[in-house]
């Protein structure tokens, strides 16, 4: 399956592509590789004039972050914004909607960690405000592997196109 996306219309939205969750025993793709997909992704969008949106996650309350709570080796260098996200989802209290609106996208693609929190609190969201979410499928991974087939298969198809990234193609 692919989808043809306008690419001044659409935004790769990463989802927490931190050091301490990429090295996480995720399945059924490790982090590594989710971060190789989505690094990927991220040069193809930037190539085509499409928005990265980088988010990552802080505890709140805490006055020190875990080691490793920043970006993984060159997301934040991919991203045209990184965003500190407080909750599950990248869009409360983020300032993500109104970067989004001003750039006129409409569609966002959705890669990360984990498929079944962080990317589809996010997705949840998107589709609240309007937006129209695609899923890179195999730039997502989980904790265990029946999460993530359970979000690919049964939550996400109901808010978006589930496709492998290089089914992606931005005109």
């Amino acid at each position: 399956m692919s989808v043809e996306l306008e690419a001044a219309r659409t935004a790769l939205v990463l989802v927490d592509l931190m050091d301490r969750i990429v090295a996480l025993p995720l399945r059924p793709r490790s982090g590594d590789q989710v971060l190789e997909t989505s690094l990927a992704l991220a040069g193809r969008f930037r190539a085509a004039g499409a928005a990265v949106v980088a988010i990552r996650v802080e505890r709140p309350g805490v006055a020190e972050q875990p080691p490793g709570s920043g970006l993984a080796a060159g997301v934040a260098e991919a991203a045209d914004l990184v965003l500190v996200k407080r909750t599950v989802g990248g869009f409360q209290g983020t300032g993500l909607d109104g970067w989004l609106r001003e750039r006129g996208a409409d569609t966002l693609v959705f890669a990360g960690i984990a498929t079944n929190l962080g990317v589809e609190s996010t997705a949840r969201a998107a589709a609240d405000h309007g937006y129209e979410p695609v899923f890179a499928e195999d730039a997502t991974t989980a904790l265990t592997e029946e999460e993530h087939r359970a979000a690919v298969t049964l939550n996400l198809p109901r808010f978006g196109a589930v496709v492998p990234s290089d089914g992606i193609r931005l005109g």
